[in-house]
């Protein structure tokens, strides 16, 4: 991944933050046919794996051992060189597009116990579950319907060797820029725009010279 300083982030609290907040990825693989990509709801347990699982009949559940890139994607948002302050005044700003992602690399495990898996999906459950009105647990559902349902899954654990962040949140520009986007992204309000809004509000930017996209 392209990664200039500006936008390199690696405070670790930051990257969970985000796979927390944006769990659903992409998997990466080198398959039997090629270059494979899933999408898939993963879970960060502690700092050192993420856990997931996929139907059985999935390329993933059959590359035990292989090495993978899990790209986790935050909000993104086109930046109109309009909302710029600096554009009024000299006219050489262009537009741009803001985004943060996280790549994870690290070594797949599939996994078959249905203890596990039993545990993951009651997790992940109650996880996604907690704002519903009358939240649904695995143990709703009959048993033998649950046991069905796990026979036809694969666990997938993946233990993570390092971690690269990117957040390309307008640092390469003056304060009075980045503030212009923020309001910018208030105002239009579309798809993700207030979170990425949010995200920006939230990053601490030393003092430093406009750089390079």
């Amino acid at each position: 991944m392209y990664l200039p300083t500006h936008f390199k982030e690696t405070r670790s609290e930051k990257l969970h933050a985000l796979m927390r907040e944006y769990p659903f990825a992409t998997v990466i693989a080198q398959g039997e046919g090629g270059v494979c990509a899933n999408h898939l709801p993963l879970e960060l347990a502690g700092d050192a794996q993420l856990h997931g699982h996929v139907a059985r009949g999935n390329e993933l559940a059959k590359l035990d051992g292989a090495e993978v890139l899990v790209i986790f994607r935050g909000p993104d948002g086109y930046v109109s060189p309009n909302w710029y302050p600096s554009k009024q005044e000299t006219h050489r700003e262009v537009p741009t597009w803001n985004y943060a992602v996280v790549h994870v690399h690290g070594c797949l495990r599939v996994i078959h116990d249905a203890a596990w898996l039993r545990a993951l999906l009651e997790r992940l459950t109650d996880r996604h579950e907690a704002g519903q009105p009358e939240p649904w647990h695995v143990s709703d559902a009959p048993e033998d319907h649950v046991e069905k349902m796990l026979k036809a899954i694969a666990g997938l654990e993946i233990d993570i060797d390092r971690i690269e962040g990117k957040f390309k949140l307008s640092q390469n520009h003056p304060a009075a820029n980045r503030a212009g986007v923020i309001a910018g992204l208030a105002e239009r309000a579309g798809r993700g725009d207030g979170a990425l809004a949010e995200l920006m509000s939230q990053q601490d930017i030393p003092h430093q010279e406009k750089g390079k996209s």
